[in-house]
């Protein structure tokens, strides 16, 4: 080893640059490596491209297929209504008649258990006669497109016509005859826009057009109306810069169907079985290219290891080559055992994190199912009692043949009965806030109904109520029946923080300033956490008496109605509520506060 390392010393100086040069054969390898890898890119990526777009088109096929199903389903379920309704005896001798007095009632039941948006019965003049929604008795369908093209055929007519609040709507109508008269035209709409609303949840953008091809049902509310082609020219690239952008987006493989904004999409589309109808969805194109990219970042990655390998190999000199072989050969080894070893735990970490989302994704559920639960008995009991009260009380004056008295008595219970079906329609508004019902209502009105329910338990509590009210209307936009909702909530609350004290006295006091502003103060304990009162299931009540849902909902309702609920402690003891909403101004609209008012949300409510 000694005389060879001395004859390399001896070497001349200029045999030194041909040792440490890379000879031709290496410059070809990597010229080959180098063509190799671009055109495995090239061929990769257009492969992989057309697979993931292929797979992703499948899976939006499929969610088409699901979709019409259920839109096929919900037509075909409600076109036999109006059939059945025509030869219905109840309904013909209505109106012949011109009784309709249970006639409301049969047609809500049918809209509870077939799930339409609504069943309307018309006379012969297009006058509402029943209803299964209340709000719409005795108005004029004159002129509507169901009535006037059911009077001109004895079959079943569909129709499709814009909603007054946006949207369409979709109904189908038929003739009531007797002979050649028409009785009456019985009309059944169609709820498809829950269908919309489902839609919503998803990424992708989910159009349905009509056989002229106008899109009628859209998760993007300004398609409706337009030609797919017009829906997509409203997100065309805004500069010829973009336009340049989209068309290099995708410098190989087949690239997107068309462009809404800045994305990408691919277009997938299947038939309704109905009147030449079609839907369409658009999945984002971006996904696709990221599988890919991912392929090909990691294909790259490989090619650049094993590039500069290659480098690393040729700089070497020749003498050095078997030992840093050998001595990368060792280390490739260790590598290899480490990386199986950690490929092996990341399977593992990724198996139990799939496991523990599964399990999250199931304890979500149950949480929702059990806040719903919660909150429905909580909502419900207070006019059950109500209801038992009035009951026993009509009992009575019906055994004592005071009959006019007892019928006060029933309509109370209607009012209840109305009340609870209104509870539970809007204890969706944690997870939809909606204004549907929003009208003008007098504030005094509201507290009255409000203690008015409240009755039977002040009395058995003995709880003194002290209200001081306007003389004059205080007005404001919003549903009164989440209004006194908001009210019994709060008086229950109260009557619940006196139970201990000697002379239990509830204030209720309503001003008009800037704000419509009602305080509800009891002379009781206070409220000990008063950071927590607003959060959902907190309450200081003991086990059994409360679920903490109260006032978590009013604030919400408040909220939905542009105003704020807040909660103090008076200063000579017990809790203060109040409750400021915007007023009604002289247009209609909710007006907001002109001073620095902070307890109110201002702006406008929408109607």
């Amino acid at each position: 080893m000694t005389a060879r390392s001395s004859h390399l010393s001896l070497r001349p100086a200029d045999d030194a640059p041909a040792a440490i040069g890379i000879p031709l054969w290496s410059r070809l390898a990597i010229v080959g490596l180098t063509l190799a890898a671009a055109v495995s890119v090239w061929v990769l990526n257009q492969w992989l491209t057309e697979r993931f777009t292929q797979e992703s088109r499948n899976r939006a096929e499929l969610r088409l297929v699901l979709y019409a199903g259920n839109i096929e389903a919900e037509l075909q379920r409600n076109q036999v209504v109006p059939v059945l309704l025509s030869r219905d005896p109840a309904l013909r001798a209505a109106l012949e008649t011109g009784s309709y007095a249970t006639i409301s009632q049969v047609l809500i039941d049918l809209q509870g258990e077939l799930g339409a948006a609504a069943i309307e019965l018309l006379d012969a003049d297009a006058m509402v006669v029943a209803t299964s929604d209340r709000d719409r008795l005795a108005s004029s369908r004159e002129g509507a497109q169901a009535f006037v093209e059911a009077r001109r055929t004895a079959e079943t007519v569909f129709t499709v016509y814009e909603r007054s609040t946006g949207g369409y709507g979709f109904a189908f109508s038929r003739a009531i005859r007797d002979g050649e008269q028409v009785l009456g035209v019985v009309i059944v709409e169609v709820d498809l826009l829950k269908f919309e609303r489902s839609w919503a949840g998803f990424t992708a953008q989910v159009a349905m057009t009509d056989s002229a091809g106008r899109i009628i049902l859209s998760t993007e509310p300004r398609w409706r109306g337009r030609t797919e082609e017009e829906a997509l020219a409203l997100h065309a690239a805004p500069t010829p810069f973009m336009r340049f952008l989209r068309s290099a987006a995708d410098w190989a493989g087949r690239g997107p169907d068309a462009h809404i904004g800045n994305a990408g999409v691919l277009r997938s589309e299947t038939r309704i079985a109905h009147r030449g109808w079609r839907m369409v969805t658009f999945n984002q194109y971006d996904e696709v290219r990221e599988q890919v990219n991912g392929v090909l970042a990691l294909v790259i990655s490989g090619y650049a290891l094993i590039l500069v390998l290659v480098f690393y190999l040729m700089s070497r000199r020749a003498w050095l080559q078997s030992a840093a072989f050998e001595r990368e050969s060792a280390e490739l080894r260790r590598l290899n055992l480490a990386l199986q070893r950690e490929i092996a735990a990341r399977e593992k970490v990724q198996k139990d994190l799939t496991v523990a989302e599964q399990t999250l994704a199931q304890s979500s559920k149950l949480a929702v199912l059990g806040e719903m639960s919660a909150a429905v008995s909580h909502e419900l009991n207070q006019p059950l009692a109500a209801m038992k009260t009035y009951l026993a009380g009509a009992r009575l004056l019906l055994t004592r043949r005071r009959a006019e008295e007892a019928l006060v008595a029933f309509q109370r219970l209607d009012d209840l009965i109305d009340r609870m079906g209104a509870i539970t329609r809007q204890l969706k508004s944690y997870a939809r806030k909606g204004g549907d019902a929003f009208a003008p209502v007098d504030l005094r009105t509201c507290i009255t109904e409000a203690l008015a329910m409240m009755e039977p338990r002040l009395r058995e509590c003995r709880v003194l109520v002290v209200r001081t009210l306007p003389k004059q209307p205080v007005m404001v936009l919003g549903d009164r029946l989440r209004l006194e909702q908001v009210i019994v909530n709060l008086m229950r609350n109260a009557v619940d923080a006196t139970t201990q004290v000697n002379a239990p006295q509830i204030d209720v006091i309503l001003t008009e300033g800037d704000t419509a502003t009602l305080r509800i103060r009891d002379n009781g304990t206070g409220i000990a956490e008063i950071d927590k009162i607003f959060e959902p299931f907190y309450t200081s009540k003991s086990a059994g008496a409360g679920v903490g849902l109260g006032l978590a909902i009013s604030s919400s309702i408040v909220a939905d109605h542009g105003g704020r609920l807040s909660a103090s402690n008076a200063a000579d003891g017990g809790a203060v509520f109040d409750v400021a909403l915007p007023l009604l101004g002289d247009d209609g609209l909710s007006v907001a506060p002109t001073s620095g008012d902070t307890r109110a949300n201002p702006g406008r409510i929408p109607a």
